[in-house]
């Protein structure tokens, strides 16, 4: 996971601000995924939550807005259908990412082979997000870049 990060980071870094400052927190997210040893350790999962919360909004807050907006201003038509296509499935990845922070929230992360299967299953998600996001990154980027440098000459 965290190697797919860095191929993501080194392809799309300098894209713009935004996505990188947001490739930044997935890379910390997976460092604090990959550092849960414990799941009982509270400091640790409330870490990983922190992560986990501010990566979702800001791809739901920010990132994706702003794609669309590129693509609606671009006439990306192709970017807009695959941005429909993608954004159901990363919006169900989202809830559940959500519902796990809720639940360690509010302390119910004391069963540690329930919660141990639950994150497991995060984590598929959460990587499963990560192809999805740099798809759509990599359509809107290239179908961008192409039409700037055609305005451009």
């Amino acid at each position: 996971m965290l190697e797919s990060c860095q191929n993501a980071q080194e392809r799309w870094g300098g894209v713009h601000l935004m996505i990188d400052r947001w490739l930044q927190e997935r890379a910390e997210l997976i460092k604090a995924y990959v550092a849960i040893d414990d799941v009982s350790d509270k400091a640790v999962m409330q870490r990983f939550c922190e992560y986990l919360v501010d990566y979702v909004s800001a791809g739901h807050f920010e990132i994706y807005q702003q794609l669309t907006e590129e693509a609606r201003a671009f006439g990306d038509q192709r970017g807009l259908e695959l941005a429909k296509q993608i954004y159901p499935r990363i919006e169900v990845i989202t809830e559940a990412a959500l519902a796990f922070n809720d639940r360690c929230d509010d302390g119910d992360c004391g069963d540690v082979d329930s919660v141990s299967g639950e994150l497991k299953r995060l984590g598929n998600m959460l990587h499963e997000r990560f192809e999805l996001e740099d798809c759509l990154i990599e359509v809107l980027h290239t179908a961008h870049k192409q039409q700037a440098t055609a305005a451009a000459v």
